[in-house]
C-alpha cells in the first residue's frame, strides 16, 4: 500500500487527536551537529529553509531541508 500524495485533514468531530506538527529544525552558523552518515561536524553556512552547509573535517556537505539525518548537539 502506498502513501497518499496529500495528508488527510483532521475533522473537528473526530474522536482522535490531530497529528502533531513539529516545528522545522533551526540551525545557526557555528552549531555543532551530528549526521547519521557523516558523523560530527560544524555548520558553516545556512540557506534559510533550503539547506545547510556542514564541515565534517574531511568533507563539506550540503544537507537539504528537512534535515532528517541531522541533529544539533
Amino acid at each position: 500500500m502506498t502513501k497518499p500524495a496529500v495528508a488527510r485533514r483532521h475533522l473537528p468531530s473526530s474522536p482522535f487527536k490531530p497529528p502533531v506538527t513539529r516545528p522545522p529544525k533551526q540551525f545557526a552558523v557555528g552549531d555543532r551537529v551530528t549526521h547519521d552518515e557523516y558523523g560530527l561536524g560544524r555548520v558553516i553556512c545556512i540557506e534559510e529553509g533550503i539547506a545547510v552547509l556542514v564541515d565534517f573535517g574531511s568533507l563539506e556537505a550540503r544537507i537539504m531541508s528537512p534535515y532528517a539525518k541531522l541533529a544539533k548537539l
